[in-house]
């Protein structure tokens, strides 16, 4: 990637292993770069490592070698304050299972990181939130509880929720798992447009390798290194017509 483009994600020789009577290598000297609003997949096999990096690239979790830069800070070098504040404000997440809670309304829901940071969400941050859940197609929904919404319409609120601080990165885990076909394209489409119209770089963790196609590149994680695949245009316009 060219000098000029802001990273938003920059690892180096990167590895994970997990400590145990036997020590269990997850990662092999990972090294990869997002830009600022670039949409990324990473497809693998289970087991092959891949949520592992999520957890590190979230601050979840910590390398056991290499460098990790997330917004340009080498996260070793936070402390537990640093690293709080940095998945507040830096990182948001959309994971398989939605979390949302189910005693909270879906714009309260959606309101939620605003108020862990702040204590109070001001009419501005409100109105933008609500402004974006109607966006999504949450207009209606807005004081439903979760458990009266579709799956669907729960992980739209999520994206939403994830997008509540102005981050610079949402790391998606399985965004699209529990969902029917349909109502996955349809989250998919959502996190794309979310992605192009604010700058938001998202690193989507997926099985779904037609959906991985539609991303701006695809890598591949196979028994914890890393490499990148060819992309085939046009996958889901093409399923649709078949």
């Amino acid at each position: 990637m060219s000098a000029a483009v802001e990273l938003v994600i920059e690892t180096v020789g990167l590895k994970k292993s997990y400590l145990g009577k036997v020590p269990t290598p997850v990662l092999f000297g990972i090294d990869f770069q997002v830009a600022a609003g670039e949409f990324l997949a990473i497809i693998g096999q289970s087991g092959s490592g891949k949520s592992t990096l999520l957890n590190i690239l979230g601050a979840l979790d910590v390398p056991t070698e290499g460098l990790v830069k997330i917004d340009g800070v080498d996260i070793s070098k936070l402390n537990d304050d640093g690293l709080a504040i940095l998945r507040s404000q830096v990182v948001g997440f959309v994971f398989q299972a939605h979390f949302l809670l189910e005693e909270l309304t879906c714009l309260e829901n959606a309101l939620l990181p605003i108020l862990v940071r702040s204590g109070l969400a001001t009419a501005e941050e409100t109105e933008w939130i609500k402004t974006l859940l109607t966006r999504v197609g949450l207009g209606e929904q807005l004081h439903k509880y979760p458990d009266t919404m579709s799956g669907g319409q729960n992980q739209r609120c999520a994206v939403v929720r994830a997008l509540a601080n102005h981050p610079k990165i949402v790391l998606a885990d399985e965004p699209t798992g529990n969902l029917d076909s349909r109502s996955g394209e349809d989250v998919f489409r959502l996190m794309r447009q979310m992605s192009a119209e604010t700058g938001v770089a998202f690193v989507m963790v997926t099985h779904d390798e037609r959906l991985a196609h539609e991303a701006d590149r695809i890598l591949s994680i196979e028994d914890g290194r890393m490499r990148q695949v060819a992309k085939v245009e046009h996958s889901l316009a093409s399923a649709a017509k078949g």
